[in-house]
């Protein structure tokens, strides 16, 4: 992100990255659950690489949090706590007010039709049952308000945080409910528009309160296919 300026060049899909990002992917559309193991074996059948690309691509993973790697056991999807829940939710409500509170007192509500056009396609992906966009364009909400602040640290910051809090919705939240609200994201961009910097906060605070409080105990089985998750990949 600290790069835009510079001319973005193609990642070969066999490269890490490339292979970290269709993992991260599927975790964040809830493809692959909490504790799926991540078996070498199959990764590297799934992808035709070796297993010393698969390492590095669950290593960069790891780094994000969204993998543990424990040893004598192999990878795995993390597994967050409610203590992880809490810790993060606290984080985001701290970073997330100040950014509505900032953009409310910006340059105006044209900086915002990118962001209600996320919404609106959040809600149609809703309407149409699709789980997999309604997830990304939830997290894209955030991370969008937060890119208009054009602060790359806080950016980075916050695109770690929605991943963590996609992966832990996955574990946490009760099945055939969304943890994101298009309608709760729409009142926050109405109160941006109107240049209401208390109002937005309040909201956004709000917003995340209930998204946390959404989050139940409810285990994910752990066994997956890895096959099937990334059916066609090569």
């Amino acid at each position: 992100m600290a790069n835009m300026t510079k001319k973005a060049t193609a990642v070969p899909v066999s490269a890490p990255e490339a292979i970290a990002e269709r993992i991260r992917a599927a975790i964040l559309e809830h493809r692959l659950a909490p504790g799926a193991k991540l078996t070498e074996a199959q990764l590297c059948e799934v992808f035709g690489v070796k297993r010393g690309t698969i390492r590095q691509a669950l290593a960069l993973l790891a780094t994000d949090r969204l993998v543990d790697l424990e040893p004598n056991r192999g990878a795995f999807v993390a597994s967050p706590t409610l203590q992880d829940v809490h810790e993060v939710f606290e984080m985001r409500r701290i970073i997330e007010q100040a950014v509505v509170e900032r953009l409310a007192t910006g340059p105006g509500a044209k900086r915002l039709r990118g962001v209600t056009a996320i919404i609106e396609r959040e809600r149609g992906a809703f309407e149409r049952r699709d789980f997999a966009a309604c997830v990304r364009l939830s997290g894209e909400f955030h991370t969008a308000l937060a890119a208009l602040t054009g602060n790359t640290v806080l950016c980075d910051c916050l695109n770690g945080l929605v991943a963590r809090s996609t992966l832990m919705s996955s574990l946490y939240e009760s099945h055939g409910r969304g943890s994101c609200s298009f309608d709760e994201h729409a009142r926050i961009a109405q109160a941006l528009e109107a240049g209401d910097a208390r109002e937005a906060a309040q909201r956004m605070a709000h917003h995340l309160q209930l998204v946390e409080l959404r989050m139940l105990d409810r285990p994910a089985p752990g066994a997956v296919d890895l096959r099937d998750v990334f059916g066609g990949t090569g």
